[in-house]
């Protein structure tokens, strides 16, 4: 017989949780994917190796690190490439960088280390085969690299807010994965324990990565770095326009994530009381995240005034939680008390209150993999269709299509690098050629169409097939009602940003540091374990760095 589900709140609605503005103010929680992958290497007591290490007194030649995981055993093969300053760029159109990496399924022998030499450095451009499972690249922060290897080597302090500032010695500049440049599908890891979550291969490749970057700073300053700065050194990553329409792409996937999240919130927010160590923890938590945004600073001047109304907000907030710890159901009142403040301090809030209660939740990640694409129903009423409109697209039927602010924007993928791009629609070429995420304007029109439709939904498929992709994806919210964005996603002020900071806070992303309203650089597994420390693998929540 199966336990009884813990007691929930109402889950938020999707009107509100679906605006770009709030997707854009997320922040990590214990079900982001890289936490969940560390709670599940330390259940395994996995344990890292590396059997190859063949570099050159400057860091130059490869290395590979092995594990055992859910009964498989996975390489990390790693290449460090001598580069010049002018060819040094996190733009998709590099076609070199200081280190590449594949991680591997098996141990690879000397053949296939020498295949991987000839091809993991050109990334597109190499052959790869199904025991690639993820090809990767990254760029040393050179600052912050030489710093810390002089460091080691003269026996000099490290500056430890620099490590503080920067946060990573390396930031990739792509992790891929599903089958990208003819590395395995998805369905070849799809079943097996430790992998089957959403992204989890690719979040292993991140964190070896990270203890790679560690090793080869170590290897070239001749020294140890010190355990509690090594622990903060997480890995960098430059993350732009290729993996916003993933979300649009990606329904299904999307509604899990956003589901898992909100039934979290949910059962939290269901706590009719709070016991002392509850109390304490919470406060503990509250305090250690004022730390980390004293330590979030970054260069855009709107995005520091954004971080800074962050801070204010938040020790107003905390200057209440004593008192409202001790009401009946606290939570739920800490969630509304915070509706008052702004939508970066809401959803701050959402990450606390989640934090110490992972035995309530987290066997929800359990429930954030791929579901099954959902059929069009061409048996539907068309009355319980416009329903399903009102309810979830009324926002979109009186945008202003015609409108040149409404259709400012057009997306489209790149024939260069087949990745995806955002034109202006008014200004540059190749509007032809535009992707279908302009979903408000399909269903807009859709909904025109079917107001004067006489006859039945599937005469109306028939008569108007261009509509398909809008009746499917209306119809998938019944089922489904976080997939779908709440927001047109072409017209003048959407912010891809928004899009990105979402998905990567599912990654465990923190520290965002955008660049402009369409890339970001970020920082992830920072605070993480390192591999001797997977006993104790779950307590790095928003990570501060005490010197």
């Amino acid at each position: 017989m199966n336990a009884a589900l813990p007691p929930q709140e109402p889950l938020r609605p999707a009107s509100d949780v679906m605006r770009l503005d709030r997707m854009g103010s997320m922040f990590p929680t214990r079900l982001s994917f890289l936490r969940s992958l560390m709670r599940r290497l330390s259940a395994e007591q996995v344990d890292v190796t590396r059997p190859v290490w063949e570099m050159d007194a400057e860091g130059y030649g490869h290395a590979v690190y092995s594990l055992e995981l859910g009964g498989f055993t996975y390489s990390l093969v790693a290449f460090s490439n001598r580069l010049d300053a002018d060819q040094r760029t996190d733009r998709v159109i590099a076609e070199a960088w200081d280190s590449a990496f594949v991680l591997y399924d098996g141990v690879p022998d000397g053949d296939e280390i020498a295949r991987l030499h000839a091809n993991a450095p050109l990334q597109e451009a190499g052959r790869f085969c199904e025991r690639d499972l993820v090809l990767s690249r990254a760029n040393k922060s050179v600052r912050l690299f030489a710093h810390v290897a002089d460091g080691l080597r003269s026996g000099t302090l490290i500056d430890a807010s620099m490590v503080a500032r920067i946060g990573y010695l390396m930031r990739t500049t792509a992790v891929y994965g599903n089958g990208k440049f003819g590395i395995a599908d998805r369905r070849v890891i799809a079943d097996r324990p430790g992998l089957e979550g959403p992204f989890m291969a690719e979040m292993l490749t991140v964190w070896l990565i990270r203890g790679f970057t560690h090793d080869l700073v170590e290897h070239v300053g001749g020294a140890e770095l010190d355990r509690n700065l090594k622990r903060h050194i997480g890995v960098g990553n430059s993350t732009g326009l290729g993996m916003a329409p993933f979300l649009v792409s990606h329904p299904e996937l999307l509604n899990n994530w956003m589901m898992a999240r909100e039934t979290a919130l949910a059962r939290v927010r269901a706590v009719r009381a709070l016991d002392g160590a509850q109390v304490a923890r919470i406060t503990e938590l509250a305090a250690r995240a004022t730390q980390h945004l004293a330590q979030w600073q970054v260069p855009d001047p709107a995005h520091q005034a954004r971080i800074e109304h962050l801070r204010r907000d938040w020790a107003d907030l905390c200057a209440e939680l004593p008192d409202l710890l001790d009401q009946h159901k606290p939570l739920d009142q800490l969630v509304r008390i915070s509706e008052a403040f702004g939508l970066d301090c809401q959803e701050l809030v959402v990450s606390l209150v989640i934090e110490p209660f992972g035995d309530m939740v987290d066997g929800l990640a359990e429930c954030m993999g791929m579901a099954a694409a959902t059929p069009l129903d061409p048996r539907m009423g068309v009355a319980q269709l416009k329903q399903l409109i009102d309810q979830h697209f009324g926002w979109a039927l009186p945008v202003d299509f015609a409108s040149k602010e409404e259709t400012a924007q057009f997306w489209y993928v790149s024939e260069e690098k087949l990745e995806p791009r955002l034109g202006r629609r008014y200004d540059e070429p190749g509007s032809e050629l535009e992707s279908p995420l302009d979903i408000a304007r399909q269903v807009q029109a859709m909904s025109f169409d079917l107001n004067d439709y006489p006859g039945l939904l599937v005469d109306f498929l028939r008569d108007h097939p261009g509509h398909r992709n809008a009746v499917r994806r209306v119809q998938r919210l019944e089922l489904f009602p976080y997939a779908e964005i709440r927001d047109n996603l072409i017209c003048e002020s959407c912010k891809p940003i928004d899009m990105l900071r979402c998905k990567l806070s599912f990654f465990g992303a923190s520290k965002f540091d955008p660049k402009s309203d369409r890339w970001t650089r970020i920082t992830l597994a920072q605070g993480a374990p390192l591999s001797d420390e997977l006993a104790d693998a779950d307590d790095w929540w928003l990570p501060v760095f005490a010197a």
